[in-house]
């Protein structure tokens, strides 16, 4: 069976694919399109972009968040050009892809950047199969919608057998910039944590543990200089979560026939956030971990950090929706989705 789409949709078939909002008000811009080929050409440019109720502006590839998806294939030469529009240098890295230095497209490492107006032609050989993703590494500028998936076919059968295949990226969006947040981070390490321990925390801790024990605690935290609840450097009080660029209110919704075996591509493109999975009612069976085949462990919560890709398989039985949750590991906030027969469940 031939796969495709955007975000590992079956774009031949309209009934397939994936409802990125439930009304024009909540339509946010979303890749539409799979790019495949050995030349690829791709931008780099500020577009405008929803958040809900509020208009801000995104840093995009060819215009969407996230950027549109690049189908590949174990073994393909590509030569993939990336052009600047912006007024700052920029960057493409290939997050996990092997090849070489010079191709890497990290400034200062191994190239300079590219900077306005500027095209850079990255081209390597494909050597690995499996989920990747790529963004760039240029100040602030993943934060703000510069990344993309990539889906390495092989060249042999794929080990791993499903029917259908969503590519589901989460995200952080901020409205203030990556350099405000670090100012206030710089100046107050627990700017953005709103839940640090207080009076009362302490004394129902000295009731369950007596007056000693709890003191103890305390002052064995305020030695090392840190506190207990400091799970994330930046929280939901700044940050929206995103699942395919969209809030959980936009609803990104997969759909599928009963008995299916779906391929989710997890991929966490947080700058700094944690996440854990789950989808209440339907296991997830592990195949895939930063691109790399696993032995298949059945879950039914793992949890993903910056970076890392997980490619789980579902099999839903009933005629229901399925919710997807990404909850954030301190829980204040949650990126989320749905799994459905049809559209608008």
């Amino acid at each position: 069976m031939k796969r495709s789409g955007a975000l590992g949709t079956f774009a031949a078939l309209d009934w397939m694919l994936p409802i990125y909002a439930r009304s024009d008000s909540l339509r946010v811009v979303t890749p539409t399109t799979q790019l495949n080929g050995d030349v690829i050409n791709l931008t780099i440019a500020r577009t405008p972009f929803r958040i809900d109720d509020h208009i801000a502006t995104a840093t995009t590839i060819n215009g969407t968040v996230p950027g549109p998806l690049l189908r590949l294939r174990e073994g393909q030469d590509i030569t993939l050009n990336v052009t600047n529009h912006l007024d700052e240098t920029s960057s493409i890295h290939w997050h996990g892809i092997l090849l070489p230095p010079e191709m890497d497209g990290v400034p200062g490492v191994s190239f300079p950047g590219i900077e306005p107006g500027a095209t850079f032609s990255y081209r390597f050989t494909i050597r690995q199969y499996g989920t990747y993703w790529f963004h760039s590494h240029s100040g602030g500028q993943e934060q703000a919608g510069v990344y993309a998936p990539m889906i390495i076919d092989p060249i042999e059968p794929d080990p791993v057998k499903y029917d259908r295949e969503y590519v589901i990226m989460l995200s952080d969006w901020s409205f203030s910039s990556v350099d405000s947040m670090i100012e206030k981070l710089k100046k107050q390490p627990g700017y953005f944590n709103f839940q640090k321990r207080t009076l009362s925390d302490f004394i129902q801790d000295a009731m369950r543990d007596g007056w000693r024990p709890a003191l103890d605690d305390y002052l064995m935290w305020a030695r090392m200089r840190m506190d207990p609840t400091d799970l994330a450097d930046v929280t939901g009080h700044a940050y929206t979560y995103l699942m395919n660029g969209l809030t959980p209110a936009a609803n990104w919704t997969g759909l599928f026939r009963p008995g299916e075996r779906i391929r989710l591509r997890f991929i966490q493109v947080g700058v700094m956030t944690f996440q854990d999975i789950r989808i209440p009612g339907l296991g997830m069976t592990v195949v895939q971990a930063d691109g790399q085949n696993v032995q298949p462990v059945e879950v039914d919560e793992f949890r993903i950090g910056p970076a890392e890709t997980y490619d789980v398989i579902v099999e839903p039985k009933e005629e229901r929706a399925y919710t997807i949750f990404a909850e954030t590991l301190d829980r204040s906030g949650f990126a989320r989705g749905t799994l459905a027969p049809r559209p608008g469940m």
